[in-house]
C-alpha cells in the first residue's frame, strides 16, 4: 500500500500561499509519500506552480466553518498535518480518520495568536522535526506569455466589506496611474470590477486562477487590498501596494526583506470579517497609494 501524507487546508487562495513553505517542507521530508491536500477545488491550478510539493487536490471546503467530512483518501494516512487552524474542531476531523501521525497545534505546540501565518506553520512543523524555511514562497510562473504583460493590475474586491476600500478611490487610482491598467475580479466581484473600470477606462480581465497568475506574473506592479491576489503579487516577486484596513500587515502582509512591497495601514485594529469598510481602511487615500507606487 502507497505511503500517504495529506494536509489540511480548506481556505482560500491567500491561506494556500503563506502554508507554501509549510508544503514544501513536508514534501522534502516525506519524499516517497503521496502527498495530498485538503482544500477547495477551484485551487487546484496553483498545484503546477509549487514545483511538485503536492500530488493531488481533495474538494474540501471550510472558509467560513470548519469542514464537516473529509474525503475517504484521508482516511488511514500515515501522516496527517493541520495546517487549517487553531482547532478544536479541524483537529478532530483529522484524528477521526485514524492517520498514524497527526501534526496539528494542541497536540504539543501552543497557538500564538499574534504570529504571522507563514511564520506559524512553519513553527509548528519545526516543533515536529521537520525543518521549515519561511522564506520559501516563490512560485514557477505558468508557462506560456503573459496576458497584459506589463500592465498595473488592480483588484479592487476582497472577501469581506470590512476589507474593501470603495470603487471610486480605485477609480480615481486607476485614472492616475501610467501605462494600462487591467482590473481584476474574484467569483462574485465582476460588477465592482466593472464598476472600477468603468469609471477609469481601465480594462477588465476574465479568466480562471492559472490565467490570474501568469497575468500578476507578467504585470509591472499590483494593487490591491489584504486579499488573495496580495499573496500571488508576493509569491511571483511582482511589485505591489496593499491597503491593510483591520488587521496588522505583521500578520498578513508581505514579508519584511521583499523589498519589492508596499504596506499601507492606519495601524487601527478591527474585524476582518465585519459586514462594512474598516473605519482604518477608510482612513487612506488615493494619494497614500500613488504615493507609495513611487
Amino acid at each position: 500500500m502507497a505511503l500517504r501524507l495529506v494536509v489540511l487546508r480548506a481556505l482560500g487562495l491567500g491561506d494556500l500561499l503563506t502554508a507554501v513553505p509549510a508544503l514544501r517542507a513536508l514534501a522534502r521530508t516525506y519524499p516517497g509519500h503521496e502527498r495530498v491536500l485538503l482544500a477547495p477545488e477551484p485551487l487546484e491550478p496553483l498545484l503546477e506552480l509549487l514545483g511538485g510539493a503536492v500530488h493531488h487536490l481533495a474538494d474540501v471546503r471550510g472558509v467560513r466553518e470548519p469542514p464537516r467530512a473529509l474525503p475517504a483518501m484521508a482516511q488511514g494516512a500515515n501522516v496527517a498535518v493541520n495546517l487549517h487552524g487553531r482547532g478544536p474542531q479541524s483537529t478532530a476531523l483529522l484524528r477521526a480518520a485514524r492517520p498514524a501521525r497527526l501534526i496539528a497545534f494542541g497536540e504539543q505546540t501552543a497557538w500564538r495568536e499574534d504570529e504571522h501565518e507563514i511564520e506559524r506553520w512553519c513553527r509548528l512543523l519545526g516543533a515536529a522535526g521537520i525543518p521549515a524555511d519561511p522564506g520559501d514562497l516563490d512560485l514557477r510562473p505558468p508557462a506560456g506569455p503573459a496576458p497584459h504583460a506589463g500592465a498595473t493590475v488592480l483588484h479592487p474586491g476582497a472577501s469581506a466589506p470590512a476589507r474593501r476600500w470603495p470603487a471610486e478611490r480605485w477609480a480615481e487610482v486607476a485614472r492616475a496611474v501610467p501605462g494600462p491598467v487591467v482590473v481584476t475580479a474574484g467569483p462574485g466581484e465582476e460588477d465592482l470590477a466593472r464598476t472600477v473600470a468603468r469609471r477609469s477606462g481601465a480594462a477588465v480581465f476574465a479568466g480562471g486562477l492559472r490565467d490570474l497568475a501568469a497575468l500578476v506574473a507578467g504585470a509591472s506592479r499590483v494593487l490591491c487590498a489584504d486579499t488573495g491576489i496580495a499573496h500571488l503579487a508576493t509569491a511571483l516577486r511582482t511589485p505591489s501596494v496593499v491597503l491593510f484596513g483591520p488587521t496588522s500587515p505583521a500578520r498578513w502582509g508581505p514579508p519584511r526583506e521583499r523589498g519589492e512591497h508596499r504596506v499601507l495601514w492606519a495601524g487601527r485594529h478591527g474585524d476582518p470579517n465585519g459586514a462594512s469598510p474598516d473605519p482604518g481602511l477608510l482612513s487612506l487615500q488615493p494619494r497614500d497609494v500613488l504615493e507609495a507606487m513611487a
